[in-house]
């Protein structure tokens, strides 16, 4: 069942850990692909490491956008990194994925990557979404419907399986655990 906007409403910290488990499915004409959402960080409006801390520019508008939507940003002048708005508009705040557990379109993943490794296909922000195959294009669509959906998590996971602990690769607020994985999966950017 595809996650409804409403869901990402609640605290953005909550959605960040409520995301873990879920999967991210991207249909292409390559074929389906799709991946657990094992590790995420939360960035809020306060925070300084957020792209919405000095308030709204043209390049972060999309993350005072309505929830549920896609926020993707461009990075080290070469990478793309997937995020999904929380909060109600006007409110900029986003989780970003840091990394699945490829599912489906393994294949497919390993093409748009050129590794066979699966362990490293998505093992990072920057890694996914060249692995599933998301770019700029889809900054701003909704994750509710279309061909770039979160799907809810079968099994329900429990908060002594979930880790929470400081962000990567970030120059300010490093020290806010606001990273959150899931405990002894392979599949996470770094531990």
């Amino acid at each position: 069942m595809i996650i409804s906007h409403k869901f990402y409403l609640q605290p953005t910290i909550e959605v960040a850990k409520q995301l873990l488990g879920c999967i991210l499915v991207h249909e292409t004409e390559e074929g389906l692909m799709a991946g657990k959402i094992v590790e995420t960080e939360a960035y809020l409006q306060d925070d300084p490491a957020c792209h919405a801390y000095r308030g709204q520019t043209k390049r972060n508008e999309t993350m005072f956008g309505l929830p549920g939507r896609a926020y993707i940003y461009f990075t080290y002048g070469m990478y793309h990194c997937f995020n999904v708005v929380t909060q109600p508009k006007g409110v900029g705040e986003a989780v970003l994925i840091r990394a699945l557990e490829p599912l489906r379109g393994i294949d497919i993943m390993k093409i748009n990557r050129k590794i066979e490794d699966i362990k490293n296909l998505c093992s990072g922000p920057a890694k996914l979404v060249i692995a599933m195959g998301i770019d700029k294009n889809y900054n701003g669509i909704s994750l509710a419907s279309g061909n770039l959906t979160i799907h809810k998590r079968e099994i329900k996971l429990s908060e002594d399986k979930i880790f929470a602990t400081t962000r990567i690769g970030i120059s300010r607020g490093q020290e806010m655990p606001l990273r959150f994985y899931i405990k002894n999966n392979e599949f996470i950017s770094s531990k």
